[in-house]
């Protein structure tokens, strides 16, 4: 029945207060819906979302000419270093030939990079002792070069567990920069400097005839011949 404004009267009373929740409800849901837009990662074609337990790090002085090489050998015996550059848990992710080749790319043009630095990952938790050598593969200058070597524990949270300045002074060159111990949990138990060479590794692979170390990659010539 219509009223005398020829309106149909409301089946309900208006709630002028039941409304406005309703549409402050309707703008909290947008607003939320536009936050997930905001911290959701763009999808990206060879993005990588990487993990890594432990970081180590070789530098010396930028724009150096010299070739200083990091090796570094896992509880396993696998060795990471630049002519097998995964093994294991393990992960050479730069490599630095210091003077040469070591330029990137801009616009079509080669500019020489003047940082010094080689990285390992440990990409994963296997107990025992790691071993971090430095080799100077290349004394350019000949004279003595000094190097650092850096560990950081990155889980939970970054921790540095060692960070020492070394001196190497020629071609051959093999210094052991530290030695570190986890546990089954990648909580660090030791950290010391008792050398060790793992180029005597290679060669003692070498002396029982195998042309080719499954855990180093290592074949007879290679590290007197560098990489083209």
């Amino acid at each position: 029945m219509m009223d005398d404004f020829g309106l149909y009267p409301r089946e309900e009373p208006f709630d002028p207060l039941g409304v406005m929740l309703f549409k402050a409800l309707q703008v909290i849901a947008f607003l939320f819906f536009l936050a997930l837009l905001a911290v959701s990662p763009d999808a990206k074609d060879g993005k990588i979302d990487s993990k890594a337990e432990f970081m180590i790090t070789l530098d010396w002085p930028d724009s150096h000419p010299d070739d200083l090489d990091l090796f570094v050998q896992d509880p396993a015996g696998n060795i990471a270093w630049y002519r097998h550059r995964e093994a294991g848990f393990l992960t050479l992710d730069r490599d630095d030939r210091g003077g040469a080749n070591d330029f990137i790319i801009v616009n079509g043009k080669k500019i020489a990079s003047p940082i010094r630095e080689e990285i390992v990952t440990v990409r994963g938790i296997l107990a025992g002792e790691y071993t971090v050598n430095v080799s100077h593969f290349v004394a350019t200058t000949g004279a003595p070069v000094t190097a650092n070597v850096k560990v950081q524990k990155l889980n939970p949270t970054a921790q540095v567990i060692f960070d020492n300045k070394f001196t190497l002074d020629h071609t051959g060159d093999e210094k052991t920069a530290v030695r570190f111990r986890i546990d089954a949990e990648g909580k660090v138990v030791n950290v010391d400097q008792r050398p060790k060479s793992l180029l005597e590794t290679f060669r003692s692979s070498w002396r029982n005839g195998a042309d080719v170390d499954p855990k180093t990659g290592v074949s007879r010539n290679a590290v007197r011949v560098r990489r083209e």
